[in-house]
């Protein structure tokens, strides 16, 4: 799943995809790098300008149009928390509502039922929408993740929603400080024990960088890192800003487990 942030001020690539045409371009060099979901935001997770529904549809909109023409076998997924601006996504093509903010407006998982697309439940603590977590706490993490996420994919299963299209997501850093997020990692199979399609965001996120003591544009290989880590636990999706260098990290385990053949097996033959 690949980031494509259609806002000004994302923390990671500060707007630079901003304008369409260069949105676009982003699609075209995610897809052919060998991303299966284009994930599209037009709201910053963290606190910042304020950006309303009309205007959070006026990024996301026609840009998910775009993409549905240019790459009709991409799946798109639309990160937002507002049921309207998800009905607008689905209407003229997306297939999944990434939402990271644990079901903030109920009628989101309506929608998803209505158009028949699949939905992202995420675990986020209880904390408002665009705010940092302070001083969060957890008897035991892990079991609020799994507590969280299957109540809200259970309800999205009583509004109508396809078991098969619902997928979980722990949420790293949100909700969470760095030894909530490391510990989630660690323990990263026992939500997948759960039997639900695992989504794992960890692209320079805030963990790896604490973690390292390095700033958002030096966290690559910590991301790799726990990314290797997440795959041999078994998550299922992950959503990057650097899709190759992770196609390779996923490639690699996928073959290290047995699950993937070696592109070639030369060596010590010939």
């Amino acid at each position: 799943m690949a980031i494509l942030n259609r806002t000004t001020d994302s923390f990671y690539d500060q707007g630079a995809t901003w304008a369409e045409d260069a949105a676009l371009r982003r699609v075209d060099e995610v897809v052919a790098a060998g991303a299966e979901i284009v994930d599209i935001g037009g709201i910053k997770a963290a606190p910042g300008e304020e950006v309303g529904e009309a205007e959070e549809r006026s990024r996301v909109v026609d840009l998910v149009a775009a993409v549905r023409e240019r790459h009709p076998d991409v799946i798109i997924s639309v990160d937002t928390w507002r049921a309207s601006v998800g009905a607008a996504v689905c209407a003229v093509g997306a297939d999944l509502l990434n939402d990271a903010w644990g079901g903030a407006d109920p009628e989101l998982v309506d929608v998803a039922a209505e158009f028949d697309v699949g939905i992202v439940c995420t675990h986020t603590g209880g904390v408002p929408v665009r705010t940092r977590p302070h001083r969060m706490e957890y008897d035991d993490v892990v079991a609020s993740v799994i507590d969280d996420t299957t109540a809200y994919a259970e309800r999205a299963e009583r509004a109508g929603v396809a078991r098969d299209r619902i997928v979980v997501d722990p949420a790293h850093d949100f909700g969470k400080q760095t030894w909530h997020s490391l510990e989630v990692t660690r323990r990263l199979d026992e939500l997948v024990a759960v039997g639900r399609p695992v989504l794992v965001s960890l692209s320079n996120k805030d963990f790896v960088g604490e973690s390292l003591d390095l700033p958002v544009d030096q966290r690559l290989t910590g991301t790799l890192a726990a990314t290797a880590i997440s795959s041999w636990h078994g998550a299922m999706i992950y959503r990057v800003h650097e899709v190759t260098e992770t196609r390779h990290v996923l490639d690699m385990v996928s073959t290290i487990q047995g699950h993937r053949p070696p592109a070639r097996t030369l060596r010590g033959l010939v």
